[in-house]
């Protein structure tokens, strides 16, 4: 027990050393709470989003949507972006143009947030979770292919589970935290098992897998600017695709698939109000206008956290893989051989020391809702959530410690 209480204190006092010592004031202050993320407002910001309320252009049509789709394509490298209302809907949407039907099943990591799921639910289609690997955190390529050959059966370029006679239709690889899956291995995965890959990349705006940014390389991708992510456009997100015709279709069918026209009400589908405001996608045109600064900010703190750590046993820094490079969107460490009273009691004491961290997502087949769905062994995840502690994270601890070094510099 002692030395357990030793490890929690270690690491208590190693993430104060990280945040509390190197940050320029106020974050100096022990009665000051430490978010686990938070957004920066710093640039553009309050001039755009006036200048949609003095025009009155603040609902989904305006300068700033098309503004936002334009740059956030050029940034990211695709040929087409889509600014919806959210994470969720860019999932939603994503896997109707896909291709998922009801009935079929989507192959989903058990250890990633909720609405990965629910997209999949709410097209009346299963998902079905499969495991993840250490390095990544991501969909264990190998593991799954392996498990894929086991139970599934090809016939009419499809793959179908054999124990529950349904299609197996798309592979969704989640970016956790911001680090890229492997997607080399599993693009071959899917390609092998005839699989449509669609990217989670809900977190990784700013990360890049090889040269490449994420969402490039499924059929197409979602996006999140949540309050909480890297940029924030308060809520909202995107559909990211190379395929053009893929592209307009999901601008049609995210608005009420209408057809244009000066006053005639024409829709030709079943469309959906997935619009993304003006008014956020000009807050979201300034956080564009600041992202390299903040993703520079967050590998600042990255490698604070890699030096605190360090010194400490049985814990580890989680590292962007080697052939990626991550936003760091949310910094993590691992307890080694951890159970969950361990976790736990590490998280405790550093709330009771107003730093709020929080554990990994509970594995999304311990839901109540999930219970059922189909599942491969998932004991990597299971060790995951049990480890894993994700710290604050927010831009400003990094750009805090940037000030401090040159305050002590002089």
């Amino acid at each position: 027990m002692e030395e357990k209480d030793s490890s929690v204190q270690a690491i208590v006092a190693a993430i104060k050393d990280a945040v509390r010592k190197s940050v320029a004031s106020p974050y100096t202050s022990e009665d000051i709470p430490l978010a686990l993320h938070e957004p920066c407002f710093q640039g553009n910001e309050n001039a755009y989003v006036k200048e949609c309320i003095d025009t009155g252009w603040v609902s989904s049509v305006g300068k700033f949507v098309d503004r936002f789709e334009e740059e956030l394509a050029a940034y990211t490298g695709v040929q087409r972006a889509v600014a919806v209302s959210n994470g969720t809907a860019a999932l939603h949407m994503a896997l109707l143009l896909a291709g998922v039907k009801a009935d079929d099943e989507v192959l989903v990591p058990a250890l990633t947030f909720v609405a990965t799921a629910n997209a999949v639910s709410y097209l009346g289609a299963f998902p079905h979770f499969v495991d993840s690997e250490e390095t990544t955190l991501g969909l264990d390529a190998e593991k799954l292919d392996r498990y894929l050959s086991v139970i599934g059966i090809q016939r009419d370029g499809h793959t179908f589970n054999k124990a529950t006679g349904r299609r197996i239709s798309v592979i969704l690889p989640m970016h956790t935290f911001g680090h890229p899956a492997d997607l080399d291995a599993l693009i071959a995965v899917a390609e092998k098992y005839r699989l449509t890959l669609v990217e989670d990349a809900a977190e990784s705006i700013g990360s890049f897998y090889k040269g490449r940014h994420t969402g490039n390389f499924g059929r197409i991708a979602a996006l999140s600017f949540n309050g909480n992510k890297t940029i924030t456009t308060g809520g909202g997100g995107a559909l990211l695709t190379n395929d053009e015709d893929l592209g307009r279709l999901a601008k049609h069918l995210t608005t009420q698939a209408k057809v244009p026209h000066a006053w005639e009400f024409v829709h030709d589908a079943i469309g959906y109000n997935y619009r993304m405001p003006n008014i956020n996608a000009a807050l979201g045109c300034a956080q564009l206008e600041e992202l390299d600064g903040f993703l520079q900010a967050q590998r600042r703190l990255a490698d604070r956290y890699e030096k605190v750590f360090a010194p400490i046993s049985g814990v580890r820094f989680v590292k962007e893989p080697s052939c990626a490079r991550s936003n760091y969107w949310l910094q993590a460490i691992c307890l080694d051989g951890a159970d969950f009273k361990m976790r736990d009691a590490v998280i405790s004491s550093l709330h009771a020391a107003n730093i709020f961290v929080r554990p990994a997502w509970r594995l999304l087949y311990k839901l109540p809702m999930f219970e059922s769905a189909p599942r491969m062994d998932c004991v990597t995840a299971e060790r995951i959530e049990a480890a894993l502690i994700n710290l604050p994270s927010s831009v400003r601890l990094g750009r805090g410690i940037l000030e401090k070094r040159g305050h002590d510099a002089s």
